[in-house]
């Protein structure tokens, strides 16, 4: 039974990276259609916002796993 809590636990904990992860890169796309010059510097602020993001997933499978073992 604690498995199956585990990987509730999870599926929560991924939802909110993936939601982040999108609102990311829609505010980039936005900015970039509205000005297109300015598309080289709001790409690496979109980058470090999508690592930052994706490390909180990360961080939530390496718990997973140490919290199934």
């Amino acid at each position: 039974m604690t498995g199956d809590v585990t990987l509730i636990g999870y599926g929560l904990a991924a939802i909110g990276p993936a939601i982040a992860v999108g609102l990311i890169f829609a505010a980039y796309i936005n900015g970039v259609a509205r000005q297109p010059e300015a598309g080289n510097l709001l790409r690496p602020i979109a980058i470090l916002g999508f690592a930052l993001a994706e490390a909180l997933a990360i961080f939530a499978l390496v718990l997973f796993f140490i919290r199934l073992s």
